[in-house]
């Protein structure tokens, strides 16, 4: 088998942002005025992918589609200036782009988001060439398209790639996922959902036995839990001035298949991942705040040091030629 040709491809979604931050959240039928305005690209796997960018992870690609209108060809522009390969993105004649409008609260940091997607930009299975997903070390899949996710996911398995799940919410076939992905990458909101009011621990660990070996869970200002079939790992959330938690779980998401192409251990990825999660906290929109690598790591190495816990591990991210 030769060497593959990509280090991560991200199928899903991938969206035009609108993002306005307002003081508080107006109630039904009041007005307000926005306190600032931001438009970048967004959808959950296309950020992840604009995170390992950003990172300076080569080899990144993605999949999706687009419409033919001004929100699509910005779309393409934020990829390419994040470094990530839109060779196998569609552009759909007449069709709009997917389109996220996302309000932030400024006292909370908190967000709501509101996605309006064209049945035209959804993917079939009979749409998908194999090549991207038989070429690739990492696959990232957020679901939304079932028939078309699962089918990346088995050629990419069968090609020998570790494959990411970005769970953001519940999915139809579930069941098939689970036995279908390697690492189970889910949001507090999925959880919940998945298992009301149930403990969290044996929540992962039913999920870990339904078939992924790394199962995670991003909970917001609490950090992150998860479990590779050894321990189960709890990791706080590193403190910030959170001016926008928009797109934070889909950062965490790149960070980690970063950390994982690097072959560090399951506890350290989810440290690493939740540091930049937290930096881009620090600016509004899933993207403007992502940092670059040499950020990351200056940070982490100041924290850490706080924590009292050990850095020597973070030389082994900077090594790029490991990621590729």
């Amino acid at each position: 088998m030769s060497a593959p040709e990509w280090s991560c491809v991200g199928f899903g979604l991938c969206a035009f942002d609108t993002l306005l931050l307002v003081e508080r959240y107006p109630e039904l039928n009041q007005k307000t005025d926005a306190l600032a305005l931001s438009q970048q690209g967004g959808g959950p796997v296309a950020t992840a992918m604009a995170t390992l960018g950003r990172l300076g992870q080569e080899g990144v690609a993605f999949v999706g589609k687009v419409g033919d209108d001004w929100h699509g060809r910005f779309v393409l522009e934020a990829f390419r200036a994040d470094h990530v390969d839109t060779s196998f993105v569609r552009t759909v004649p007449g069709a709009p782009t997917a389109h996220a409008f996302v309000w932030i609260e400024r006292i909370s940091g908190k967000r709501s988001v509101v996605l309006y997607r064209d049945e035209k930009v959804r993917f079939r299975a009979d749409e998908l060439e194999p090549s991207p997903f038989e070429q690739t070390k990492v696959l990232l899949i957020d679901g939304r398209d079932p028939d078309a996710s699962l089918r990346a996911a088995a050629w990419a398995r069968r090609a020998g790639a570790e494959v990411v799940m970005d769970a953001g919410s519940m999915r139809p076939r579930l069941q098939e996922f689970f036995r279908s992905v390697d690492h189970f990458v889910a949001s507090r909101d999925f959880l919940h959902a998945f298992r009301p009011g149930g403990n969290l621990e044996e929540a992962v660990r039913e999920i870990h036995r339904a078939g992924p070996k790394c199962v995670v869970i991003t909970l917001g200002e609490q950090g992150a839990v998860g479990f590779d079939g050894r321990e189960f790992v709890r990791e706080p959330a590193f403190k910030v001035k959170v001016v926008d938690t928009t797109g934070a779980g889909d950062v965490f998401h790149g960070a980690y298949i970063f950390a994982l192409l690097r072959k560090v251990s399951f506890r350290q990825r989810m440290v690493f991942a939740n540091a930049v999660a937290a930096l881009k906290c620090l600016e509004l929109g899933g993207r403007k705040g992502i940092p670059h690598l040499t950020e990351t790591i200056r940070f982490l190495q100041r924290e850490l040091k706080l924590r009292n816990e050990e850095t020597n591990w973070l030389k082994q991210l900077e090594d790029s030629e490991k990621g590729r």
